[in-house]
């Protein structure tokens, strides 16, 4: 599915938020790497699980015609610095929800570029009949707040469910944002 582009302006930062085009697969394999290097808060580490830049066009090209899936990318100065994504599924158990997943490049961090990314996925979910959103996030990151801010509670906590090459454990958090039944 597609959104229409949204211009921000916070802290001195132009950006806009849009839907990724398949012409953006190049940058979002790169910036894929860059970001799962800049930080633990991301499930792999720098290069694990590659995507292409085919990999991108295809999973760009499938999320812009499934109803239940939303791809958006933020821009600044015609350079992707983050992007976002819900993935539903066409199982009538599960047709109901999505799972939403945000990172953004660690220079950007603090333009509410990561919030927005999340508002614009929340409200088209809202206007898509999205019944439930969820997300899994590391237990010290300290965008649960956020999430916590836009609708989301604790659904469970899994324990130990990640080493990280330290060879330290670390806790995931499940979150969900129900809209009222």
């Amino acid at each position: 599915m597609r959104i229409d582009q949204q211009e921000y302006y916070i802290k001195g930062l132009s950006y806009s938020i849009r839907s990724a085009e398949e012409k953006d697969a190049e940058a979002l394999s790169s910036l894929r790497v860059q970001i799962d290097g800049e930080t633990e808060n991301m499930d792999r580490e720098e290069g694990e699980a590659y995507i292409d830049a085919a990999g991108f066009r295809r999973i760009i090209h499938l999320d812009t015609e499934k109803s239940r899936n939303l791809f958006l990318v933020a821009v600044v100065a015609g350079e992707i610095v983050g992007y976002s994504r819900c993935e539903g599924t066409e199982l009538k158990r599960f047709c109901h929800k999505v799972e939403f997943g945000v990172c953004v490049a660690r220079e950007f961090w603090g333009h509410g570029i990561g919030k927005n990314l999340l508002e614009k996925s929340i409200e088209w979910a809202d206007q898509t009949g999205v019944e439930k959103m969820t997300l899994n996030v590391l237990a010290s990151n300290k965008a649960i707040g956020l999430y916590q801010k836009c609708g989301f509670g604790i659904e469970g906590i899994l324990k130990k469910d990640r080493r990280h090459a330290d060879g330290q454990y670390h806790d995931t958090i499940v979150m969900r944002r129900c809209k009222e039944l």
